[in-house]
């Protein structure tokens, strides 16, 4: 692991996706109905991530991501390079989007990456776009079997399926690294999906980035799916455990949630970096500079600057792209007013 971080004072980043612009919600349709061919699909993608890195760094960002542009739904185009798995159609069609309304699969047997999951791609094209330091983000494990049935299946439980990405996934985060990656994200949701222990959370995380030398954040995710969060949101069950992941920083969510439960900044920045999550993503309110400048002087209250970073809360998959922009250029904002009170 790198502890160094060559970026400014309470640095600012995304935890992941982009909003998309609305002419590619329409391409994707096409893509579907076999009207693109091999080259229009591929120009459709690298625009997308254009559009995304320009967002970001003409916003102010220090940090950036592609926007996860080549992705659906977080995981969903994952499932498409691996072999084992059969797709089923959603538990629900009609009615508003939700957890059950997205495919499901199963494990007909074990599941294998032959071709790895396509973020070292991602991340060499987004490397000939951007200005700006660059940030590779990668579900984990438990992450990877959210939409995997656990019956039927040919695992044993969850967490003996989420103990086969491991490998994959580890895999993939050394070859990033190797084609430049300085800062590693890894996005996780809250431990009690795999039914286990936060012991067991600990330990997948840890062999997942076993090797990986690189800056690594965990990203604890609540889920965000059509703006709608999965699991009971806090964070006092998961400590002091969660402390022993084999991580830089934790990446936490805390606009959408009143900014509940910051004394646990106090406790991480013994030992690791805080990136707090000060703009809510699952809201159209737009928050000022001045606004997101009073959420990080909170943070504040519990950690030195030294040891903070800003987010958005979560990734901007579920909001448009204008809210989108919006939204980071009141985090850059916010940062420099602090910024600037800290050295006035």
């Amino acid at each position: 692991m790198s502890p160094n971080r060559d970026l400014p004072l309470i640095p600012t980043s995304v935890v992941g996706s982009h909003g998309l612009p609305g002419w590619m919600y329409s391409a994707l349709d096409q893509v579907e109905e076999g009207r693109f061919g091999a080259t229009d699909e591929r120009e459709m993608y690298d625009d997308a991530v254009k559009l995304a890195i320009q967002d970001q760094e003409s916003s102010g960002i220090d940090l950036i991501t592609d926007g996860e542009m080549r992705r659906w739904k977080f995981v969903q185009s994952f499932y498409d390079r691996m072999e084992g798995l059969n797709q089923q159609d959603p538990l629900r069609k009609l009615g508003p989007e939700g957890y059950d309304s997205v495919p499901r699969y199963v494990a007909e047997q074990k599941i294998t990456v032959p071709e790895g999951l396509g973020i070292v791609s991602e991340f060499n094209y987004a490397q000939t776009q951007a200005s700006h330091a660059l940030k590779a983000t990668c579900p984990g494990p438990v992450t990877m079997s959210i939409h995997i049935r656990e019956r039927p299946s040919a695992y044993k439980n969850r967490l003996e399926l989420a103990n086969e990405f491991v490998a994959p996934i580890n895999a993939e985060l050394k070859a990033l690294v190797a084609a430049g990656a300085k800062y590693i994200q890894i996005d996780e949701p809250s431990h009690s999906i795999i039914g286990g222990t936060i012991d067991e959370y600990v330990d997948l995380f840890n062999r997942t980035v076993e090797g990986v030398d690189a800056r690594v954040g965990l990203h604890i995710c609540f889920g965000n799916l059509a703006s709608r969060p999965r699991f009971e949101r806090g964070y006092a069950d998961i400590f002091p455990k969660v402390m022993d992941v084999t991580a830089d920083e934790l990446v936490l969510e805390f606009a959408n949630r009143e900014m509940r439960d910051l004394e646990v900044c106090e406790q991480i920045t013994e030992s690791k970096d805080v990136v707090v999550g000060v703009v809510d993503v699952k809201s159209f309110h737009i928050e000022s500079a001045d606004e997101v400048a009073g959420k990080i002087n909170k943070v504040l209250e519990y950690s030195p600057a030294e040891r903070v970073g800003v987010v958005p809360d979560c990734g901007f998959f579920t909001v448009p792209r204008w809210l989108t922009v919006r939204k980071l250029q009141a985090l850059s904002g916010g940062a420099d007013i602090v910024r600037k009170q800290l050295a006035g």
